[in-house]
Order: structure tokens, then C-alpha cells, then sequence
């Protein structure tokens, strides 16, 4: 294989060497649901528990946040020392500061669970500061522009409408298995210009690369890796036959022929790889999956959007702010420096958390409620602002609309008949379970 190089040859050997992965930041932490986070002492309080997403418990934390303590700093959680940044304008303000607050993988990245050694199996452009972040971010970004989506929007509607098709009738089954996941996934393979028997393989590794850190998932770090291996040699491979074809624009063609990615090392592909699979499946299969379990608990909205599917327009944006399938993204502070009247010091972790900002009443009106026919309906955080604005975001929310009008299209109501089955996971505000019926 031309894939065979050392970088893969170290992966393999980590998994190979992996034993059962129980780090503290995999561990379960205890969640009294019954207790009132406001009678936890404020330097106590760790809203970064995976439990608490598990079991969607973490609004009366994230409401305390944003009323006592916008800027908070919590000194010891299983991730270490980070600040919470919860209300919309602060973390559009530092959003939008990437002179001030970095997202180079060598401080940790753009997650919680990053560390400044996270660097040592992948890169990608989103954990880069300019310019090379805005060089690579530009050899994939015609692919998402509106004259390209408008070509794309056609097979859209094929692989929504076969699927929805196919769904049974007076039986309960899993939307997020045979909606949101096959869409999705359907979607990756056909951006990457592979069959669509392969898009099983992506979806079995972006499952792995968005629960790393759920022992529920990935039992052992060794699994992780092996799939990163794999993954970054499936893609090698590509990429050198992309290089030797006339440019087809597909994503992996772009990176092929991109003139900041031609010559990408290979910690460099398999993350961008990594980026492209999780970005396009986990953030639209949850939007999807909580899409439909917000109408559910909105039963006037759903009878409202039965009145007038022309709402679907307005709906979408609306999906995406309520579920925000990306709970948070972080940024690594560059000095020292007063925000909001707290010193933040030089390479403290600072979390914007979208999930929070898209709840709070001094930006969102009756932010609590999910309103189909919002007035302002994008003036939301889940793609995030400035240079690291979500790149896929008009594909989001062209695959949701196409989804929609075709379900309204067909069924009048898709009843949802059990409780989410939720993932425990402090970044993805995940769907892995939703029952559903659809009457004959």
C-alpha cells in the first residue's frame, strides 16, 4: 500500500500496545439529579461532566452560569483548569478574537479534552491558527459555497426520498439508525466521490473518533487507534490516486490538488480526513434526530408546520439552535489578560459553550421555547463566529430542509414513542437512540 508509513506504522503499534483505557477523564461521575446546582459552592461547580449530557441534566448548571458567574473558572474537573464563557455575546466576542485566543493544537486544540500533547496523532484545520488555517480551510471550501450546494441539493432529495420510502409502517424503530445516520452517511460518501457501499465504513469511524472519550463506546484506547490507522491509510491511498486524476471536485480531489494540502504530511490527512467525517455526519445526524424530538415536545409547533410546511425554512435554523449538536468549542488564551472583569492567564483553557449562549434570554427571545416561525431564527452560536465559522453550515441546512419537505411530503406526524437514549460525551449533544412510529 503507498499508505505504508511510519506515522501509521506508530499508530498501529498504539493500539497494538493498548490495554483497557480508564483514564480519569473516561470515568463516570455521579449525577444527583434531584440536587440543585445552586446550592453547590460557585467554585465547585463542574459543568463538564459527561453525565450531565447523558442525561440532559445540565441546564439549571449552565442558567446559574450565565445569572452568577458568565465568566467562571473551575480549577478542577477531570479535564483540568478551564474557564466557562456562557452567555451569547461573550462567546461571540471571543469567538471572534482568534489573535487573543488560539485554537493551535499545540496549546490543546479546540476541544475540552484537548492537552498540549494532543498534537502528536493529527492536525487539521480547524486546530490552526492563520495562515494555516485559512489555506487549508480554502482547498475544501468551493465544495460548500451555494452554487455547489445548489447542484448537490437534487441528490439530496434522492437519498432522502429512497429512505424515507423504506421506513416501516405501524412499528416502532430507531430514527437516528434509519434516518439520520443513513442520510448523513450517505451524504459523506457521495462529497467524498466513493461508492455508497463505503459509507459504512465512515460512519463505524466517525462513531469511534466522536466517542474516544466514552467508555460506552470505545472500550479501549487500542480501538481508537487502530481505527485512526486505518483510517489514515484508506485516505492516503486516496488521495495519491486524487493527485495522479484530472481534479473532480470531490473533497478528497480537493485536498489531492489544494495547494496547501498537495503535499500535506500524514498526521496532517488523516486529520483533515477525521475533520471532514465528523463534521458531516455527527452534527447533521443530531440535528436531525432533535429536530424531530423537539416537534414531539412541541406538539403546536408540529400542528403549526402541518398548517404551513413553508415554515420548514424558518424550522431549520430553529432545529439547529435548540439541539446545538456541538455543545462547546475552546480556545487556548495567548496573555494574560481581564475578560468580563476576571484575569484569564497566558495558556488557560477558555470554553465557549454554544449550548448555553443559545438559551440565554439577553440575546434569544423565550430562548427555552422552540419556535418554528422565530423572527430571527440564525441568530444562533452552533456554527460559531468569525474565521472558524462552521464551513459545512448552508450543507446542514440544505440536508434538513430537503429531509423536511420530503417527510411533510409523506407522513403528517412521525410519533415519537420513548424516551432519547442520549450519549454521555461533553462535547456532541448526541442522539443515539430515538423510538419512533409512523402510522400505516
Amino acid at each position: 500500500m503507498s499508505a505504508d508509513t511510519p506515522h501509521y506504522a506508530k499508530l498501529r503499534a498504539k493500539a497494538a500496545n493498548q490495554v483497557a483505557y480508564r483514564s480519569k477523564r473516561r470515568q463516570r461521575i455521579p449525577v444527583d439529579q434531584d440536587l440543585d446546582p445552586r446550592t453547590i459552592p460557585l467554585a465547585e461547580l463542574n459543568v463538564a461532566n459527561p453525565e450531565l449530557f447523558r442525561l440532559d441534566a445540565f441546564w439549571a448548571y449552565f442558567e446559574r452560569l450565565r445569572d452568577e458567574a458568565p465568566v467562571h473558572y473551575c480549577a478542577d474537573s477531570q479535564y483540568g483548569a478551564y474557564w466557562s464563557v456562557t452567555r451569547y455575546a461573550d462567546i461571540m466576542e471571543i469567538d471572534k478574537r482568534h489573535d487573543d485566543f488560539s485554537s493551535d493544537l499545540s496549546f490543546g486544540g479546540v476541544t475540552l479534552m484537548g492537552t498540549p500533547t494532543s498534537h502528536a496523532d493529527m492536525s487539521m484545520f480547524i486546530q490552526m491558527d492563520p495562515p494555516s488555517h485559512d489555506e487549508q480551510r480554502k482547498a475544501v471550501a468551493p465544495k460548500f459555497t451555494q452554487s455547489a450546494l445548489k447542484q448537490l441539493e437534487h441528490t439530496v432529495r434522492e437519498c432522502a426520498a429512497a429512505i424515507l420510502d423504506g421506513l416501516p409502517r405501524n412499528e416502532t424503530f430507531n430514527w437516528v439508525e434509519h434516518v439520520s445516520v443513513e442520510l448523513t452517511g450517505q451524504m459523506l460518501a457521495t462529497l467524498f466521490g466513493l461508492p455508497q457501499e463505503e459509507r459504512h465504513r465512515l460512519i463505524a469511524w466517525s462513531n469511534i473518533f466522536s466517542n474516544a472519550d466514552n467508555p460506552d463506546v470505545v472500550l479501549d484506547k487500542g480501538e481508537y487507534y487502530a481505527a485512526l490507522a486505518e483510517c489514515g491509510e484508506y485516505f492516503e491511498d486516496l488521495w495519491q490516486d486524487r493527485k495522479n486524476r484530472e481534479p473532480t471536485g470531490d473533497l478528497v480531489s480537493m485536498l489531492a490538488h489544494g495547494a496547501a494540502t498537495r503535499n500535506m504530511t500524514p498526521r496532517e490527512l488523516v486529520g483533515n480526513a477525521v475533520l471532514l467525517i465528523v463534521g458531516g455526519n455527527d452534527t447533521t445526524r443530531n440535528s436531525i434526530s432533535g429536530g424531530l424530538l423537539a416537534l414531539n415536545e412541541f406538539a403546536h409547533e408540529y400542528d403549526k408546520l402541518r398548517a404551513d410546511p413553508s415554515l420548514i425554512t424558518t424550522m431549520v435554523p430553529e432545529i439547529i439552535r435548540w439541539q446545538t449538536p456541538l455543545t462547546h468549542m475552546r480556545r487556548t488564551a495567548l496573555a494574560d489578560m481581564d475578560f468580563r472583569g476576571q484575569k484569564i492567564r497566558c495558556h488557560d483553557k477558555v470554553i465557549m459553550w454554544y449550548i448555553s449562549g443559545n438559551r440565554d434570554p439577553r440575546a434569544i427571545d423565550r430562548p427555552d421555547e422552540f419556535i418554528i416561525d422565530r423572527a430571527r431564527p440564525r441568530e444562533h452560536l452552533s456554527f460559531g463566529f468569525g474565521i472558524h465559522r462552521c464551513l459545512g453550515n448552508r450543507l446542514a441546512e440544505l440536508q434538513l430542509r430537503v429531509l423536511w419537505e420530503e417527510i411533510m411530503a409523506r407522513y403528517p406526524t412521525i410519533e415519537v414513542v420513548g424516551e432519547p437514549q442520549r450519549v454521555s460525551s461533553v462535547l456532541f449533544r448526541a442522539i443515539q437512540d430515538l423510538p419512533v412510529r409512523i402510522a400505516a
